[in-house]
């Protein structure tokens, strides 16, 4: 008798193959049987109707703080997720000198949006070092599978002090400090190192995440620790201005060290097409013996403006911010007000940031989020278009827009992803056989998305609901979702329905999954807030053969374990 039997399900393993009729048998943490007709278990779960899938595996979250403290890492671990890789963008907690943990924290707020509120109160420190970041990790219970990257900043503050802080020169010595100490790392059971080289990313004092400025020279040794090492993702999150030397480093280390390197791989306004030169480009590095891998979303990099969120059209404006400290009930009581209202839709504060202005002010690419959120809206559905229709304003109808619900109405901004106005450009990204699905940012950003859902949206919206364009089969969007992240980052014990692979399994009803509207909930320490979207359809999550999730509900089970390092496929697999 086997410990758990899912009978009669329609089983989407994660190599590619086309969904088929199969059971699954488990024992301990394990899957022993793929197969019809399977003997009974001690617990059996029918899933006939259902699909049968992997656990999602999520490599682009910011779980870094919350980790210590949320067993579940929620929201994540709603949506199916039961393995994460988290430390990415060149942001984190470890190393940390004592003096340097309320900086770290404010460069994490200032990067990620996380409220450091919450995560000063949040986290208790009981490392300074990576590898006693990975014990304190390790002995805190958890539902879901973590894994943890060496940060950029982390490191080069702690070797360089003010002047890694700062984003000073290394020298040699400073390098070869960083090096160790990523090495070290490495071998503790880090699952890679992250950098950052975009000026999106500062920290809340205003300046650029250490390492934005890094040479080659500082790249380089890094990556060469990993390649000592013999394991490690390098990630990276860069403008590609210059796209040519960005690829070019990032080629010659995967090259000399045989370790990947990662970076993300975004649509751009100001250039729709880079990411076709981007994808040659990684196509060339693999011809030459590297292996640059571009990270890509599944929707859009988005926005939601509301009046809860930390951005929407009128924060800028001089005579909204004199409401801006009111609760929100009396602040959309006065909102409404016509003297209060005109003084605010014709307020023209001039506004410095070329960034903020654009994102304020482009009524064409905003748009009602709606029920169900609608990520892949018309052009006639913007803001814009809706006021050309009714012979007003954008401004004026975005106003009555947000105080919609009380003033709990959302509206969706798509900032990378969609100059085109559709999702045709990122259905050929995901479909590039390069390609890795990452990004959601998972616990971060807490005022102005909610993208932890991407997994669920990859069936809902790209298998199932897709009317704007062609889907993409749910066979490929499962295996890109769990054996091929799973295996960037050498986890290749999971991701895959196979005798002897890690037993992470969700039960989902395809035709009930449904995304809920995102919503802004007090719950993180201090009573901070962050946006959260609920889902429908999870029936069963299973991580490491203990059901974790049921009928998304905590069972109360707790399996997860740290991932140290690389994980070997099981021979039997």
């Amino acid at each position: 008798m086997y410990d758990l039997v899912i009978r009669n399900g329609t089983v989407v393993d994660g190599t590619g193959s086309a969904p088929r009729s199969a059971d699954i048998a488990i024992e301990g943490d394990r899957i022993v049987a793929v197969g019809v007709n399977l003997a009974a278990g001690e617990q059996e779960i029918d899933a006939e109707g259902r699909l049968v899938t992997p656990g999602w595996v999520d490599i682009h979250t910011h779980y870094d703080g919350q980790a210590t403290w949320d067993p579940h890492l929620t929201p994540s671990g709603w949506h199916g997720v039961t393995s994460v890789v988290m430390g990415n963008c060149g942001v984190g907690f470890a190393p940390a000198q004592p003096k340097r943990r309320e900086w770290l924290i404010q460069l994490m707020e200032g990067v990620e949006d996380i409220p450091g509120s919450a995560l000063a109160e949040g986290i208790q420190w009981q490392w300074e070092t990576f590898p006693e970041y990975l014990d304190a990790l390790e002995a805190t219970p958890r539902s879901v599978d973590i894994g943890a990257q060496v940060p950029h900043g982390a490191v080069r503050a702690y070797v360089m002090d003010e002047r890694g802080a700062r984003n000073e020169k290394a020298t040699p010595e400073d390098i070869e400090q960083m090096s160790a100490i990523v090495k070290e790392a490495i071998e503790a059971g880090a699952l890679g190192f992250s950098t950052s080289r975009t000026f999106l990313h500062r920290a809340k004092d205003g300046e650029p995440v250490p390492g934005t400025f890094a040479s080659e020279d500082e790249l380089m040794g890094i990556g060469r620790a990993l390649g000592e090492a013999g394991s490690g993702v390098f990630e990276c999150a860069s403008d590609l201005a210059d796209e040519n030397a960005e690829i070019a480093w990032m080629h010659a280390i995967s090259k000399e060290t045989g370790r990947p390197v990662t970076f993300a791989c975004l649509q751009g306004d100001h250039d729709p097409k880079q990411w076709q030169r981007l994808l040659a480009a990684c196509e060339q590095s693999a011809a030459d013996g590297g292996r640059v891998t571009p990270q890509v979303a599944a929707r859009p990099a988005g926005i939601l403006m509301g009046l809860e969120s930390s951005i929407h059209p009128f924060v800028v404006k001089k005579a909204y911010r004199a409401l801006a400290h009111l609760p929100l009930e009396e602040r959309v009581a006065r909102m409404r007000d016509p003297e209060v209202r005109a003084s605010i839709v014709d307020d023209e504060t001039p506004v410095a940031s070329p960034m903020v202005r654009f994102m304020t002010s482009a009524f064409h690419k905003l748009f009602p989020l709606g029920d169900p959120p609608d990520y892949e809206p018309g052009p006639e559905a913007s803001v814009a278009a809706i006021a050309q229709r009714e012979g007003r304003r954008p401004v004026e109808v975005a106003y009555d827009m947000l105080l919609r619900q009380e003033g709990r109405e959302l509206l969706y901004f798509p900032v990378l992803g969609y100059a085109e106005g559709n999702l045709d450009d990122m259905r050929e990204m995901m479909l590039h056989p390069q390609s890795v699905f990452g990004l959601s940012d998972g616990g971060a950003h807490c005022a102005t998305i909610c993208d932890a859902s991407i997994p669920t949206y990859l069936l809902t919206h790209w298998a199932r609901d897709r009317e704007r364009g062609e889907k993409i089969p749910i066979e490929k969007l499962v295996a890109s979702q769990t054996r091929d992240t799973a295996a960037l980052y050498e986890l290749n014990d999971r991701g895959v329905l196979a005798p002897g692979m890690k037993a992470d399994v969700n039960v989902i009803d395809f035709e009930g999954l449904r995304i809920g509207l995102p919503e802004m909930v007090k719950d993180l320490p201090t009573g901070a807030g962050r946006l959260l979207q609920s889902v429908e359809g999870y029936e069963y999550t299973i991580c490491s053969g203990q059901i974790t999730y049921a009928n998304g509900k905590p069972t109360g089970a707790m399996p997860g374990k740290l991932i140290r390092g690389a994980q070997p496929a099981p021979n039997s697999a």
